[in-house]
């Protein structure tokens, strides 16, 4: 074998995406600790800062996603689509990758496209229950597709099919926080149930209607929240609770960081239905309430969240019907041990371990291959 082998990883736009890519990457470098790995992403898009931040190069391509409900704005789309596959051309021929890694998200279509068009063998990772438009076209010419849920021989040849789950962010399971001391971490009482709000880095708008409509039934509740509102919403989150004065049940912040202190201090989760948020909800065994998002392509999300609740392992509120439904569901959850304990024990019963080394493992099986 000539050479260490050269990994290109591409995809991102959200956490959701960035932080199994991550995974994956850390997952290569320590099988084969010589490896050099490249990250290919959108610009202006998240990936930017926090592939960085992990340690690892990126760079950007000029990409942007289709308009799906006004199309003739896509003309731009479709010059940007073409730019960056000129780029990605060019950052391939020059990198000389042994593997291509596609991870969904904006840049992943262009990079992996021009790697299979340049004879680089492909391997695909998707997350959800129900395949993307680009992820299937991807998929013809991939040579591994890692999946995260059974039946996905439905959208992709059976034979490169590989049931990995999802990875997730490190940390998660190594963290040994008390449930207590998590709690008293964000200012709470212990001896309270609590219920965590997660929108995501980039915030929901329903979930934060939700509370903002619904603190004064927060405050009046036994209940208390850890309510991370997104960076786009924490100043109206604020605002409204100021106006009712001091409501010491709730804890309010734009972004948590430390995400693993927060899921170990929730009774209960309520979140959208990414697939990289419920492969750490089934991980952790976390009840949780999924209100999946009507923004997303090919309503994945409601896919996502039906393939739990099918088999008892999640509750479920339509985006539309969540403002008069989900903090009474909430409040009525909690309060009920037994559900809380049945929904955790039925959650992880549909966990993946390991996501990270087995899909680095078919990543440097293709890279080694590829060298000869």
């Amino acid at each position: 074998m000539k050479g260490n082998l050269k990994v290109i990883i591409s995809g991102g736009g959200t956490g959701g995406h960035i932080f199994p890519a991550v995974s994956i990457a850390n997952a290569i470098k320590e099988q084969h600790p010589d490896a050099e790995i490249l990250f290919v992403g959108a610009e202006g898009r998240m990936e930017m800062q926090r592939v960085p931040a992990a340690g690892y190069k990126i760079i950007g391509l000029p990409v942007a996603g289709f308009d799906r409900k006004h199309l003739l704005k896509n003309f731009s789309v479709i010059i940007k689509l073409i730019r960056s596959q000129w780029k990605a051309r060019k950052i391939i021929k020059e990198f000389k990758p042994d593997v291509a890694v596609g991870v969904g998200g904006y840049a992943s279509g262009p990079t992996l496209k021009m790697a299979g068009m340049m004879g680089v063998p492909t391997l695909l990772q998707e997350q959800n229950s129900y395949a993307g438009v680009t992820n299937k076209l991807l998929a013809k010419k991939a040579c591994k597709i890692c999946v995260a849920y059974e039946g996905m021989e439905k959208f992709f040849d059976k034979d490169k099919i590989i049931i990995t789950g999802n990875p997730v962010r490190q940390g998660l399971l190594n963290h040994n926080i008390s449930h207590e001391d998590a709690v008293k971490s964000f200012g709470l009482d212990p001896q309270k149930k609590t219920v965590l709000i997660i929108g995501g880095s980039l915030g929901a708008r329903t979930l934060n209607n939700c509370m903002i409509n619904g603190i004064e039934t927060i405050r009046k509740s036994d209940v208390q929240v850890i309510w991370q509102t997104g960076k786009g919403y924490i100043n109206e989150a604020r605002s409204a609770m100021e106006k009712i004065g001091n409501v010491p049940n709730v804890f309010v912040t734009d972004f948590i960081s430390d995400m693993a202190t927060a899921y170990s201090a929730a009774d209960l989760i309520i979140s959208r239905a990414g697939a990289s948020s419920i492969s750490e909800f089934c991980l952790l065994g976390k009840p949780v309430i999924l209100v999946p998002s009507p923004n997303v392509a090919e309503d994945h999300q409601t896919k996502n969240a039906l393939a739990l609740v099918n088999k008892d392992a999640a509750l479920y509120v339509k985006d539309k019907e969540a403002d008069g439904k989900l903090l009474e569901l909430a409040i009525q959850t909690v309060a009920q041990p037994d559900k809380l304990k049945d929904l955790s024990t039925n959650i992880k019963k549909l966990a993946y371990t390991d996501s990270a080394n087995v899909i680095a493992r078919e990543v440097c099986k293709l890279a080694l291959n590829h060298k000869g």
